[in-house]
């Protein structure tokens, strides 16, 4: 058995990401510029085993999203199932992301972190441009599966495995026999991310080891009340608006949900990738939190493209920052303006690279703040986009759970029992019984 001692899942993983601070602290303040650690810590053993890691989950993400959300597909008995499926799922994805960032834009008018701050306001920063929104819907169909799966196309590989699985539900006698195997497929590859899951511990470690050796502490002090806004009103989101949201919906006691949920926002914060999350936050919804996979399929990969609630955060506060830094006031119109903005661009710039810094560009250009001031954040936003996104997942589970207990697809004995999930996080070696 791959798990030999008795420490938890998440307590390794906790522990192989404050061995990975101090490390990275220790290596940078008593080493610094030295060439041994550079190369062979830094940019050898870190960015090796970090890399392979991260590598090693996103591998999973194509092939698990793929086949569960064809396995969910073809169980549901019609069309007009999926088509509730998605309307709930979106319409909570926009509500969460509009409380975020109308949450983030009260906290920095009233903290005002950009109130006499002395920066370079001569920064430079070229932002990409947003497609158009006819050219994301005609871009959410895929012309080769095959290429939108190498590519990672997350829209893309939805819409095929949503058209390929209610194929097979209408196929009668052949369509059975494939969904046979491809629930096989969906078990083997969850014990793939059972095997993943107990490797974490020493991925994490290598993460934040290297991130620590390289970013130092001065950035962040000279923009501290930016970070700590930011990060703030992340936290507050996490820890109030999600099981409030969550009680109010399904009447569960949000206790359970938010113990559940810490081995896949650690993973989250680690990999700082929501996308790359994605197999854990299956895993958690599906084995811990008892969301049948007919709905976790569907809302966790379309969440972890379209659920942007700590990027809207980010959003909120920066927009406010750089308008304080140029001394530009805001009106409650403009507030309006960035809230609708921001709300629908995280729907209508899903899947592109970079959709952050693009969606911020389009709210600070909609209320006519310099695009240029971009630059003056980009210094910390390290931390905080490994912070936004356990934040993002966090949501993203939070409306699975919504849709699948609204649907009678969520099994509560399985959410309330303190146990689900972790038999199937080992990982037995050998067939023979101990």
């Amino acid at each position: 058995m791959l798990q030999t001692n008795k420490l938890s899942l998440t307590q390794r993983i906790v522990l192989g990401m404050i061995a990975g601070i101090v490390t990275g602290v220790f290596l940078r303040q008593l080493f610094p510029d030295n060439i041994f650690v550079d190369t062979y810590l830094t940019q050898g053993l870190f960015l090796v085993v970090g890399k392979i890691f991260v590598a090693s989950l996103q591998m999973l993400v194509v092939p698990l999203v793929f086949v569960s959300l064809v396995v969910g597909t073809c169980q549901l008995k019609d069309a007009s199932t999926l088509g509730r499926l998605g309307g709930k799922s979106i319409l909570l994805y926009l509500l969460t992301t509009a409380i975020a960032i109308a949450l983030a834009m009260t906290a920095a008018t009233l903290i005002a972190p950009g109130h006499g701050l002395d920066m370079d306001t001569s920064a430079t920063f070229d932002a990409a441009q947003a497609p158009a929104l006819s050219q994301v819907f005609i871009d959410m169909f895929p012309r080769n599966p095959i290429e939108a799966m190498a590519k990672g196309n997350m829209l893309q590989i939805i819409v095929f495995a949503l058209l390929f699985g209610f194929a097979m539900a209408i196929s009668g006698k052949p369509g059975e026999r494939l969904a046979a195997v491809f629930e096989d497929l969906s078990s083997v590859i969850m014990s793939l991310v059972s095997i993943l899951m107990n490797l974490a511990p020493y991925g994490v470690f290598c993460l934040l080891a290297k991130l620590f050796t390289e970013m130092g502490l001065g950035t962040i002090a000279n923009l501290a009340e930016y970070f700590l806004v930011v990060f703030g009103v992340l936290v507050l989101h996490a820890v109030m608006v999600y099981p409030t949201l969550l009680s109010v919906f399904t009447r569960l006691n949000p206790k359970p949900f938010m113990k559940k949920m810490r081995d896949a926002v650690l993973f989250a914060f680690s990999t700082a990738s929501s996308n790359a999350t994605i197999p854990v936050t299956m895993e958690t919804a599906t084995r811990k939190l008892g969301v049948h996979n007919s709905v976790a399929s569907f809302t966790v990969p379309m969440g972890a493209t379209i659920n942007m609630d700590g990027t809207a955060i980010m959003q909120g506060v920066a927009t406010v920052f750089i308008a304080q830094v140029y001394g530009i006031d805001l009106s409650f119109g403009d507030f309006i303006s960035v809230i609708v903005t921001a709300t629908l661009a995280s729907i209508g710039t899903a899947g592109v690279p970079g959709v952050g810094l693009i969606m911020l560009a389009m709210v600070l250009q909609q209320v006519g703040l310099p695009v240029e001031g971009i630059a003056l954040i980009i210094g910390v936003d390290r931390l905080l986009d490994m912070t936004r996104t356990a934040v993002n997942i966090t949501g993203d589970t939070m409306v699975t759970c919504v849709v699948g207990k609204s649907e009678g697809k969520m099994n509560t004995d399985v959410y309330y029992d303190e146990n689900a999930g972790i038999k199937e996080e080992e990982v037995h070696l050998s067939s023979s019984k101990s």
